[in-house]
């Protein structure tokens, strides 16, 4: 049963890691690349959407996460899943504190209403978010290091 929770809660975060990585490293460039409006109109559609998807998703990788430090406390890979669940509680801290509120702002944003600082609030975002990716990554990194 433990090696289950190893395995299902490594692909979750690697998941996760993933869509992150897609969202910086190809979405985002993408949209980058159309005209101003498609652009910014594609990022408030994917603000929305993805805003409701992944608190749920980050906070289920949390508690896998710690599930599996505490199950596996005697493991000698268990201070690589505990410093992992850290990594992952630290994801969580920078989106509620960094990302969110811009994300907020940024999913209501029209041609017609978005404010002048606009582009400078999207690439605030993308360097915040990019800093998320790394410790996402680095997180996935050492639950996949704890499986070997």
């Amino acid at each position: 049963m433990l090696n289950a929770l190893e395995v299902f809660t490594t692909v979750v975060v690697g998941v996760m890691v993933g869509v992150e990585f897609c969202v910086a490293f190809v979405v985002n460039p993408i949209l980058g690349g159309l005209p101003e409006d498609a652009g910014q109109l594609g990022r408030a559609h994917g603000g929305r959407m993805l805003g409701a998807l992944m608190p749920v998703w980050y906070i289920t990788s949390v508690a896998l996460s710690a599930v599996w430090a505490v199950a596996d406390r005697h493991h000698p890979g268990a201070g690589l899943v505990v410093v992992a669940a850290g990594l992952l509680v630290l994801s969580v801290l920078m989106s509620v504190l960094l990302l969110v509120p811009i994300n907020n702002r940024s999913k209501t944003w029209t041609p017609e209403n978005r404010p002048a600082d606009w582009k400078e609030q999207q690439n605030r975002w993308d360097r915040y978010h990019y800093a998320r990716v790394a410790v996402i990554v680095a997180a996935f990194a050492l639950l996949a290091s704890a499986l070997a």
